[in-house]
């Protein structure tokens, strides 16, 4: 190795790297490669990302848009899968990638991935639940069918359907029923069923074929339409042991074409002996209720009197019965009249009247004891008086005076004089006596008949 500088190459890191990825993509155009997708992520622009990874090695990889799109399953984290593209180099980083060109899953084929992943989502949703299921009509008079107009599925729903009820109007809506188009074609016809206002059922049919035939009855815009789809859907593809994604959404699948049809209108011959046998049920019935009622009403004839004797009956019962008033009558009449008799001579006794003469009486007794007994008190307090005025004439000082005495007072504090030493020399006395008042002084005083000089 020669590192003189005169022999030096040296390189950017761009031009390694462009050099690098023209010799990855010049060695490396096509390639198939099988592996596990791992860290899958879709960005808003819409392109895959991932890493394909085996037990050793892992490489990144990208699927753009463009491809993507044309995928009829949806890559999953663990999904073990097959690929076809090129080997390029992003410069930025420095780093190899395959971009991919076609993705399939290993082992199980995309549709199945495909149809897996839609029956589960739109299970979810709750497309399949039987509370969204529309009865059929009993007896439908107008039919629309959407299936291929060519081939012998639109030949044999005619002809059985013709043959069980020859009335039944049948509109064909043809559509393509495989390939380019064919969802779309099948989108609008059912529309169109709508729109037209006339159909009472819609029936869906194809003949049997394989997974990749029946895409269109796999697809989500077809399951949405008959979900949508305002008039009952019957759904024939024509394969008895698969089910297709429109067989879960339509409110009744049918095995066939065939079945569809059988199941869409009963046979009208057998409907017509059907009407004969409750037309004669019904005249057997009625018949057999007339002469029950006959009877019955034979039975009441009998039974039923004579309306002369029943009117005679009852004026009979009339008679009796006034009779019988008119003697309870009398006899209650008789009871009022004694009671009111007695109830009189009450009211005579107690009344207002009679006690007052009562209590005139008894007014004038008490008038004559208490005059009585006044003049018992009177006389006995005149008595009384008479001895209290004798005994107060006796304590009398005014009687005490006219026998001849009197009542010595001071005259300065008016104190009766009862013992000569109450009187001093010179005091002035008021002395009362029996025709008035003397006043005179002191001059001397005797006391026990002895005067004090």
């Amino acid at each position: 190795m020669d590192l003189s500088s005169q022999n030096r190459q040296i390189l950017t890191v761009s031009q390694l790297t462009t050099r690098i990825k023209s010799l990855l993509e010049k060695s490396f155009p096509f390639v198939w490669l099988t592996g596990e997708i791992s860290n899958f992520r879709v960005p808003a622009s819409g392109h895959f990302y991932f890493t394909l990874k085996d037990s050793h090695s892992q490489i990144q990889a990208v699927m753009f848009k463009g491809q993507n799109r044309l995928l009829k399953f949806e890559p999953e984290h663990g999904m073990q899968m097959l690929g076809f593209g090129r080997i390029s180099l992003y410069e930025p980083r420095g780093s190899y990638q395959v971009i991919l060109e076609h993705m399939e899953p290993e082992g199980v084929g995309a549709l199945q991935i495909a149809f897996e992943q839609l029956k589960t989502r739109l299970e979810a949703e709750g497309l399949f639940r039987d509370e969204h299921k529309q009865p059929l009509p009993t007896l439908p008079r107008h039919i629309a069918v959407i299936t291929s107009p060519t081939g012998a599925v639109v030949h044999d729903l005619l002809t059985i359907l013709s043959r069980r009820y020859p009335n039944l109007e049948v509109d064909i809506h043809p559509v393509k029923v495989q390939g380019d188009a064919s969802e779309t074609q099948i989108v609008e016809a059912f529309d169109n069923a709508a729109k037209r206002g006339f159909a009472e059922l819609v029936i869906l049919a194809r003949g049997g074929g394989s997974l990749e035939d029946l895409q269109a009855f796999n697809s989500e815009p077809v399951a949405r339409a008959i979900f949508d789809c305002p008039l009952p859907v019957i759904s024939a593809i024509g394969h008895e042991t698969d089910y297709t994604i429109a067989d879960f959404v339509a409110d009744l699948r049918a095995p066939t074409p065939s079945a569809a049809a059988e199941l869409a209108v009963p046979v009208k011959s057998e409907l017509v002996d059907l009407i004969v046998q409750y037309r004669q049920v019904l005249s057997r019935l009625m018949l057999q209720a007339i002469e029950l009622r006959t009877q019955r009403l034979q039975d009441l004839h009998k039974r039923l009197k004579d309306p002369g004797r029943v009117i005679q009956d009852a004026r009979m019962r009339v008679d009796d019965y006034t009779d019988r008033l008119a003697r309870v009558f009398s006899a209650r009449l008789a009871l009022s009249r004694e009671k009111l008799a007695r109830r009189q001579d009450n009211l005579a006794r107690l009344g207002p009247q009679h006690q007052l003469g009562q209590f005139k009486a008894k007014l004038e007794q008490y008038k004559y004891n208490l005059k009585l007994y006044i003049d018992i008190v009177l006389k006995e307090n005149g008595s009384l008086h008479r001895e209290t005025a004798a005994r107060l004439n006796t304590l009398d000082p005014s009687a005490t005076l006219k026998r001849g005495y009197s009542i010595t007072r001071i005259r300065e504090n008016g104190n009766i004089v009862m013992d000569p030493e109450m009187v001093v020399d010179g005091q002035m006395l008021d002395i009362t006596v029996a025709q008035g008042t003397l006043v005179a002084r002191a001059d001397k005083e005797k006391k026990n008949g002895q005067e004090n000089l």
